[in-house]
């Protein structure tokens, strides 16, 4: 697939010593900044449907007695 980008002069001249100096492509340097963002968004989401629960920690685990008010002692609530 064929796309067009406009990149601002001064960061497409950066980018082409960049490329020079590393002996590789723009084109490279550009396919590695995409993939590797779109890598970081995937892992950075919860599977659709999955809750994030806080973690509490103990010091004898498994032991943890929370009745509905202890639990303000460990987590804060607005």
């Amino acid at each position: 697939m064929r796309t067009t980008v406009d990149i601002p002069d001064p960061i497409y001249r950066e980018l082409k010593v960049y490329a020079a100096t590393e002996g590789i492509t723009i084109r490279e340097i550009i396919l590695e900044g995409v993939q590797e963002r779109l890598r970081s968004r995937k892992t950075k989401t919860l599977p659709e449907g999955r809750a994030r629960f806080p973690v509490i920690r103990s010091k004898n685990p498994g032991s943890l007695a929370l009745g509905e008010e202890g639990v303000y002692e460990y987590i804060p609530f607005p």
